[in-house]
Order: C-alpha cells, then sequence, then structure tokens
C-alpha cells in the first residue's frame, strides 16, 4: 500500500480550551507514539485529514507524517490508533497516530465487503453477513484497506468461511479458518405463522374494541 503525506506542527498548549481553539481555527490536536519515543503532541489540518478518510477504514493507511518543530522538519511513517468523533455532528475531535517500522510485520483487522447477488438469494434466500472483518498479518507494504469477496455461487443453506477467502498476496490469516463470513439462509416459516397469528390477534381485537365501544354507545342512550 501506498504511503499518504500528511502534514502536522508541534503544538506545546494542552487541555479542552487549547482543543477548543485549535478546532475552531481548523486544526485537530494529535498525539504521535511510537515504541522508541516519548509522545509528541501536534495538530493538523482538518479538512486534510477529512479529505484522505473519506470513503476509506481509518485504521488501515499507512502516512507519511511530516512532522515540523521549530524549523526542522521529520518524516515518520505512522497509523491511526484511535479516532475520537462527536457522538452527535459525528465531526473529528482528537487523533491518536503510532509509528510503524515498515520492516516489521503488523497485525490489523481488514474490513470485508460481499459483492455480487448470490444464487440463493434469487431463490428467495436471504443474505447473512455475519462477520465483517478479518485480522490479518502482513508487512506494511502488503496491506490493503479492504478485501471484496464474490458470494455469488451461495446456495440456500450454503456458508462461506475465512478458509475459503483468497487473502490478497502478503497476507495471512490468524483466526480460526472455521468461523463464519457469510451464509445465505431459507426464509422462515415460523416467522410468517407468528405474523399470521399476531395479524389475526389484531383483527380480533379490533373487532371487540368496536363492539365494545357499540355497547358504552347503546347505554348511554
Amino acid at each position: 500500500m501506498a504511503t499518504i503525506k500528511l502534514d502536522s506542527n508541534k503544538r506545546t498548549m494542552t487541555g479542552k480550551g487549547s482543543a477548543r481553539k485549535l478546532r475552531s481555527a481548523g486544526r485537530l490536536p494529535v498525539i504521535l507514539y511510537g515504541p522508541e519515543m516519548s509522545p509528541i503532541m501536534l495538530s493538523l489540518d482538518y479538512k486534510q485529514l477529512q479529505k484522505i478518510l473519506r470513503g476509506k477504514s481509518a485504521e488501515n493507511i499507512i502516512f507519511d507524517l511530516e512532522v515540523d518543530s521549530n524549523g526542522k522538519n521529520q518524516s515518520k511513517r505512522v497509523m491511526i490508533k484511535e479516532l475520537q468523533k462527536d457522538p452527535v455532528t459525528r465531526e473529528y475531535l482528537h487523533v491518536d497516530f503510532y509509528e510503524i517500522s515498515m520492516e516489521k510485520e503488523l497485525e490489523v483487522d481488514i474490513p470485508l465487503y460481499l459483492v455480487n447477488t448470490p444464487l440463493g438469494v434469487t431463490e428467495g434466500g436471504i443474505l447473512e453477513h455475519i462477520r465483517r472483518e478479518v485480522k490479518v498479518s502482513c508487512m506494511p507494504k502488503n496491506l490493503v484497506d479492504k478485501i471484496e469477496i464474490d458470494v455469488s455461487g451461495l446456495a440456500i443453506g450454503q456458508s462461506l468461511h475465512i478458509e475459503d477467502i483468497d487473502l490478497p498476496s502478503g497476507l495471512k490469516t490468524i483466526e480460526d479458518g472455521d468461523l463464519t463470513i457469510a451464509t445465505v439462509v431459507a426464509p422462515s416459516i415460523e416467522e410468517e405463522v407468528v405474523e399470521e397469528e399476531l395479524e389475526e390477534e389484531g383483527e380480533e381485537k379490533a373487532e371487540e374494541e368496536a363492539e365494545s365501544e357499540e355497547i358504552k354507545v347503546e347505554e348511554k342512550s
């Protein structure tokens, strides 16, 4: 995976007040961690990060982070460790980055996307997406942001497991191969019966209420 360049500036102020000022100025507070370094407080351009992350899995992007500290630039290969968002507006509030080595394997969760319509669905079945990501081990250069899985061959009653995935080159799964990713199930007869019973109960109740209203009217007159 190609790295994405991201610019940042060192900051010295901390606290909620300082963070609010940064955000109001279009900047985002950031902390950079690493196995052989002390945490560094940074800020970056909000819109630049927003544009990069649009439509992507934030956790699986490798950034070439340019750190501007007192006029001296340092380049760090980093990934997002945590991205905090406002629970209501979903705007970014804070980012934690961690430095990685391009020579060491990573363990990451890769999103799984199901593509095409299963044969079983065309026959009336229901596609259930059970597992939406898979944990893999790989070198940073082999990292991908998603894995697409063709489920067109699944018939009713058939399932797709982790061991059935053709992983991209350089990726190794570190999970149990028997774990189910997707399955096509037949429509539940029980659910149809329950729905019919509920409809009948609703009709009977409505009739009883209507009769009760008629009795009340008669009593008043």
